[in-house]
Protein backbone atom coordinates (compact mmCIF):
# COMPACT_ATOMS: atom_id res chain seq x y z
CA UNK A 1 0.00 0.00 0.00
CA UNK A 2 1.27 3.74 -0.65
CA UNK A 3 2.22 6.04 2.12
CA UNK A 4 -0.65 7.74 3.30
CA UNK A 5 1.12 11.25 2.41
CA UNK A 6 0.86 9.85 -1.04
CA UNK A 7 -2.16 8.98 -1.24
CA UNK A 8 -4.06 12.48 0.14
CA UNK A 9 -1.69 14.05 -1.97
CA UNK A 10 -2.71 12.56 -4.89
CA UNK A 11 -6.41 13.39 -4.35
CA UNK A 12 -6.35 17.12 -3.22
CA UNK A 13 -6.71 18.83 -6.64
CA UNK A 14 -10.25 16.63 -7.26
CA UNK A 15 -11.19 17.32 -3.68
CA UNK A 16 -10.25 20.99 -3.84
CA UNK A 17 -12.26 20.99 -7.49
CA UNK A 18 -15.45 19.28 -5.72
CA UNK A 19 -15.31 21.35 -2.55
CA UNK A 20 -14.76 24.45 -4.81
CA UNK A 21 -18.46 23.36 -7.06
CA UNK A 22 -20.28 22.82 -3.79
CA UNK A 23 -18.68 25.94 -1.87
CA UNK A 24 -18.16 28.19 -4.57
CA UNK A 25 -15.71 29.94 -3.03
CA UNK A 26 -12.29 28.87 -3.31
CA UNK A 27 -10.89 30.59 0.22
CA UNK A 28 -14.18 28.06 2.38
CA UNK A 29 -13.59 24.96 -0.55
CA UNK A 30 -9.88 25.28 0.32
CA UNK A 31 -10.76 25.40 4.53
CA UNK A 32 -12.81 22.58 3.96
CA UNK A 33 -10.14 20.03 2.25
CA UNK A 34 -8.09 21.37 4.81
CA UNK A 35 -10.81 20.17 7.39
CA UNK A 36 -11.16 16.82 5.45
CA UNK A 37 -7.33 15.95 5.20
CA UNK A 38 -7.14 16.64 8.67
CA UNK A 39 -10.16 14.47 9.48
CA UNK A 40 -7.83 12.01 7.12
CA UNK A 41 -5.43 11.78 9.09
CA UNK A 42 -6.29 11.78 12.34
CA UNK A 43 -7.66 8.03 11.43
CA UNK A 44 -4.76 7.22 9.88
CA UNK A 45 -5.17 4.14 11.96
CA UNK A 46 -8.56 3.07 9.39
CA UNK A 47 -6.32 3.71 6.17
CA UNK A 48 -5.57 -0.52 5.95
CA UNK A 49 -9.24 -1.30 5.52
CA UNK A 50 -9.88 1.35 3.05
CA UNK A 51 -10.30 -0.08 -0.21
CA UNK A 52 -11.02 3.00 -2.58
CA UNK A 53 -9.10 5.83 -1.11
CA UNK A 54 -10.97 8.38 -3.21
CA UNK A 55 -14.23 7.21 -2.00
CA UNK A 56 -13.12 7.65 1.14
CA UNK A 57 -12.13 11.09 0.99
CA UNK A 58 -14.99 12.35 -1.03
CA UNK A 59 -16.98 10.82 1.68
CA UNK A 60 -15.37 12.69 4.90
CA UNK A 61 -15.21 15.75 2.58
CA UNK A 62 -19.33 15.59 2.14
CA UNK A 63 -19.96 14.54 6.27
CA UNK A 64 -17.03 17.61 7.01
CA UNK A 65 -19.19 19.96 4.80
CA UNK A 66 -22.61 18.86 6.15
CA UNK A 67 -21.61 19.16 9.51
CA UNK A 68 -20.73 22.62 8.97
CA UNK A 69 -24.04 23.42 7.50
CA UNK A 70 -25.69 21.71 10.47
CA UNK A 71 -23.54 23.90 12.95
CA UNK A 72 -23.96 26.82 10.78
CA UNK A 73 -28.06 26.54 11.31
CA UNK A 74 -27.69 25.78 14.61
CA UNK A 75 -25.41 28.84 15.28
CA UNK A 76 -26.49 31.33 12.70
CA UNK A 77 -23.84 33.16 10.77
CA UNK A 78 -21.78 35.49 12.27
CA UNK A 79 -20.66 38.94 10.93
CA UNK A 80 -18.65 41.53 12.42
CA UNK A 81 -20.62 43.97 14.05
CA UNK A 82 -18.69 47.42 12.80
CA UNK A 83 -19.72 46.41 9.43
CA UNK A 84 -23.33 47.23 10.70
CA UNK A 85 -22.93 49.16 13.28
CA UNK A 86 -24.27 52.76 11.82
CA UNK A 87 -27.30 50.41 10.59
CA UNK A 88 -28.28 48.57 13.88
CA UNK A 89 -31.01 50.34 15.48
CA UNK A 90 -34.25 49.80 16.71
CA UNK A 91 -37.60 52.31 16.30
CA UNK A 92 -38.99 53.18 19.39
CA UNK A 93 -42.70 51.00 19.65
CA UNK A 94 -43.96 52.43 23.07
CA UNK A 95 -46.33 54.61 20.75
CA UNK A 96 -48.23 51.39 19.55
CA UNK A 97 -48.57 50.12 23.28
CA UNK A 98 -49.69 53.70 24.35
CA UNK A 99 -52.40 53.54 21.28
CA UNK A 100 -53.71 50.43 22.23
CA UNK A 101 -53.78 51.34 25.99
CA UNK A 102 -55.77 54.54 24.60
CA UNK A 103 -57.84 52.87 22.71
CA UNK A 104 -58.82 49.97 25.13
CA UNK A 105 -60.09 52.94 27.68
CA UNK A 106 -61.68 55.01 25.06
CA UNK A 107 -64.10 51.11 24.15
CA UNK A 108 -64.19 50.67 28.16
CA UNK A 109 -65.67 54.37 28.52
CA UNK A 110 -68.08 54.59 25.79
CA UNK A 111 -71.70 53.45 26.70
CA UNK A 112 -72.98 50.07 26.05
CA UNK A 113 -74.59 50.69 23.00
CA UNK A 114 -72.44 52.07 21.37
CA UNK A 115 -69.47 49.64 22.62
CA UNK A 116 -71.56 46.95 21.11
CA UNK A 117 -72.07 48.63 17.56
CA UNK A 118 -68.55 49.30 17.60
CA UNK A 119 -67.04 46.12 18.01
CA UNK A 120 -69.70 44.17 16.35
CA UNK A 121 -69.23 46.00 13.01
CA UNK A 122 -65.04 47.04 13.29
CA UNK A 123 -63.98 44.17 14.70
CA UNK A 124 -65.99 41.41 14.37
CA UNK A 125 -66.73 42.49 10.75
CA UNK A 126 -70.68 41.85 10.66
CA UNK A 127 -72.92 44.24 8.53
CA UNK A 128 -74.96 47.06 9.26
CA UNK A 129 -77.90 44.54 9.26
CA UNK A 130 -76.45 41.79 10.52
CA UNK A 131 -75.92 44.12 13.71
CA UNK A 132 -78.98 45.19 13.89
CA UNK A 133 -80.16 41.67 13.71
CA UNK A 134 -77.99 41.08 16.55
CA UNK A 135 -78.83 43.55 18.45
CA UNK A 136 -82.81 44.16 17.21
CA UNK A 137 -82.42 47.67 16.38
CA UNK A 138 -83.43 49.50 13.02
CA UNK A 139 -80.84 49.37 11.14
CA UNK A 140 -80.64 53.82 11.31
CA UNK A 141 -79.36 53.15 15.21
CA UNK A 142 -76.72 50.77 14.37
CA UNK A 143 -75.38 53.43 11.65
CA UNK A 144 -76.11 56.55 14.29
CA UNK A 145 -74.44 54.73 17.16
CA UNK A 146 -71.58 53.31 15.17
CA UNK A 147 -71.15 57.00 13.46
CA UNK A 148 -71.10 58.63 17.38
CA UNK A 149 -69.37 55.70 18.55
CA UNK A 150 -66.28 56.02 16.55
CA UNK A 151 -66.66 59.48 17.46
CA UNK A 152 -65.86 58.80 20.76
CA UNK A 153 -63.03 56.72 20.33
CA UNK A 154 -61.24 59.08 17.51
CA UNK A 155 -62.03 61.97 20.45
CA UNK A 156 -60.71 59.37 23.19
CA UNK A 157 -57.61 58.93 21.43
CA UNK A 158 -56.67 62.41 20.55
CA UNK A 159 -56.79 62.80 24.34
CA UNK A 160 -60.18 64.97 24.26
CA UNK A 161 -62.85 64.91 27.25
CA UNK A 162 -65.67 63.75 25.70
CA UNK A 163 -67.46 66.70 24.90
CA UNK A 164 -70.46 68.17 25.78
CA UNK A 165 -72.54 66.99 22.82
CA UNK A 166 -71.88 63.68 23.22
CA UNK A 167 -72.60 63.28 26.79
CA UNK A 168 -75.56 64.74 26.09
CA UNK A 169 -76.35 61.48 23.56
CA UNK A 170 -74.56 59.64 25.65
CA UNK A 171 -76.95 60.15 28.45
CA UNK A 172 -80.07 59.62 26.45
CA UNK A 173 -78.54 56.41 25.85
CA UNK A 174 -77.66 55.43 29.31
CA UNK A 175 -81.27 56.89 30.62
Amino acid sequence: MPELGTILTTHIAALRRYATALLGNTVEADDLVQDCLTQALSRAHLWDRVRDHRAYLFTILHNVHVDRIARQRRQGKHLPVEDFAGQLYCLPTQHVRLAVRDFERGLRSMPEAYRTVVLLVGLEGMSYRQTADVLGIPIGTVMSRLSRGREMLRQSMNGARNGSALSVEQRKVEA
